[in-house]
């Protein structure tokens, strides 16, 4: 979404998503560490002005993203701070009931700069976000409330953008996957239902899973650094998710390193 900017130099972006669910049950999904891992990527969170959140965008620790609530008013808003590059961020969160059994989640990223320097990647936050919350709105449609077991692989490429995102959907045997269309992979144990593709400049396939367990996955390229990040992120559920977890991880991981070898420094 486009950044608002006033004559101060006070900028914002924000998503929302409509998602089924009670303040309660939502609050759950967004402002507990459990509830957000089942969604997002592995996290943290502290409830309470002056506790910490903590977001793992990458297994060993090198892209976690860490801020201090500022403001806990449950089941309805909270707000945590985290310093950067362009200054101090402030991210809020809000959930507010609708009719028909349903919440409005709203994040809303503010900061201040003297220039627009930061604007693009903060306008791509917000697309990012409105990625996520899909993935927020599946959680709560078709495992609220569960605590599953979930696994992310980050693997870099030279290639530009779609050529990898190309060999990855080619090589997984879904360059055809259409939504609400089911896909099977021709390499791995991964078989259900499409929620979402992606379009040309931010790829994406989302597919509510059967195999290897009950759940979803999601898979996306983006451009950062001068490389192209691929991600692999499974959210599994039911008794047997752990194991499944388990046993997927090294597979997949093994997979991507086959074809995708880590580009010479």
């Amino acid at each position: 979404m486009p950044v608002k900017k006033d004559s101060a130099g006070n900028r914002s972006v924000e998503a929302q998503v409509d998602v089924p669910g009670t303040p309660e049950d939502v609050w759950n999904a967004i402002a507990t560490g459990p509830g957000i891992s089942q969604w997002f990527v592995p996290s943290e969170l502290e409830g309470r002005i002056g506790g910490t959140t903590v977001s793992h965008f990458a297994a060993d620790g090198s892209m976690d993203s860490v801020a201090t609530i500022t403001a806990w008013e449950p089941p309805k808003r909270f707000v945590a701070e985290a310093p950067g590059q362009s200054g101090t961020v402030a991210t809020e969160w809000t959930v507010e009931a609708k009719s028909g059994g349903l919440c409005t989640v709203r994040v809303v990223h503010r900061w201040f700069a003297t220039s627009d320097d930061w604007d693009d990647q903060f306008e791509g936050h917000s697309y990012g976000w409105i990625a996520f919350f899909r993935l927020l709105r599946l959680y709560l449609t078709h495992f609220p409330g569960q605590h599953g077991s979930a696994f992310q692989l980050l693997i870099r490429s030279s290639q530009p953008l779609a050529d990898a995102w190309r060999k990855l959907v080619e090589s997984l045997g879904l360059a055809n996957a259409t939504e609400q269309r089911r896909v099977a992979s021709d390499t791995q144990a991964f078989e259900g239902v499409v929620e979402r593709t992606g379009p040309q400049d931010h790829p994406e396939l989302v597919v509510r899973l059967d195999q290897p367990a009950p759940g979803f996955a999601h898979l996306f390229a983006l451009r950062m650094g001068g490389m192209t990040f691929l991600s692999v992120r499974f959210f599994l559920f039911g008794d047997d998710a752990a194991s499944v977890a388990k046993r997927e991880e090294p597979r997949w991981r093994t997979w991507l390193e086959k074809h995708f070898p880590t580009p010479s420094e």
